[in-house]
Formats: C-alpha cells, structure tokens, sequence
C-alpha cells in the first residue's frame, strides 16, 4: 500500500447509509468506509436525532481511498448506480432530509469531477427526469454508531430485505441492468 499521504476521502450521502457501504466496500484501492452524519448543525448527532430531520444532517459514508488504484472519477461512477438521481426528498421509501442524496466534495479537483459526471448522466438520457443531486463543500463528518458500522456484513438478512423491501434493487436492476452492490 502506498503512504497514508497518498489517501484521499470522498463522501457521498445516498439514502439509507447501511446500502452505501457494500458497493464500495472491499474493492481495490478502497481503505475504509464509514457509516456516519455530514451537513448538519448539531455537533455529534445520535441517529435518533438525525432521524427527527431537525439536525439537518444527512446520513453518507465517508470512504478512504487510494486514487492510485481506485479513482475519484470512478467511485462517482459507482455512487451513480447506488441512487435515484431524480430524487431530491430522500430515496426509495426513506423521505427527508437525512435521506437526501448528495455528493460532498473535499478538494476543488473533487467538485469538477463531480459537476462533470452529473453532467454526463444528465447528458446520457438514462433518466427521463433532470438529475437533481447537489453537489456541497464537505463538512464536518461524524461516524454513526457502530452497530451501523458494516451493517451489511453484521446482519445480512435484515439488509437484503431492506435492498428488496425499499425498492433500491429493483431501480438499481432496472436502470443499470446487473447488480451493482
């Protein structure tokens, strides 16, 4: 592996945070994936209270990678076949704030990646819909209890019947055809 100065984070909020891990997690280059809380006021927040909608926190996952093996442009690609782009009130049956999708740039590189890469879907003709996911300066970033940590991987009945049961998989298969999680 390369020095840890050569690691980059990229944050991405899509929904649900227990269906953001596992698409990016384990693939090369791809150090570490946090379940946590961005864009919000109260510092510290419990899911409780992001859950309220009053903090104004959205729930993401901070990824650490290494743009030497796993690109920035690449991990956008991926966040892309995660989410409804067309959705900006939350995602499949998770409505709200906490639930908005968002894509949280921390380096100006970051932000023309991520402008050009919505450009190109909105280009693309994938969806009828414009795709309406902001693209914000990151903020302050706070990893979410650890029993959201690697949920998928902690209780894997209850999480594919939240893929199933929210709709995710079937707009994912719909829109992009094989599994991309």
């Amino acid at each position: 592996m390369n020095e840890s100065h050569d690691l980059e984070i990229a944050t991405f909020a899509g929904g649900c945070f227990w269906c953001m891990v596992k698409p990016f997690d384990e693939l090369p280059g791809i150090i570490a994936v946090v379940s946590g809380y961005t864009g919000g006021i109260t510092e510290n927040p419990t899911y409780e209270e992001v859950c309220s909608g009053l903090t104004g926190h959205t729930e993401a996952v901070q990824i650490t990678f290494d743009p030497n093996v796993f690109k920035y442009h690449q991990l956008l690609e991926l966040f892309w076949m995660q989410i409804d782009p067309t959705d900006a009130g939350g995602q499949f049956y998770d409505r709200g704030v906490s639930y908005r999708p968002v894509i949280y740039y921390h380096t100006e590189q970051q932000k023309l990646l991520a402008e050009k890469s919505k450009n190109d879907l909105a280009e693309s003709g994938r969806f009828k819909q414009p795709i309406v996911v902001p693209i914000e300066k990151a903020a302050t970033f706070y990893p979410a209890e650890d029993y959201h940590q690697q949920f998928y991987k902690k209780n894997q009945q209850r999480y594919s019947s939240y893929q199933i049961g929210s709709g995710r998989a079937d707009f994912i298969q719909k829109h992009w055809g094989e599994s991309h999680e």
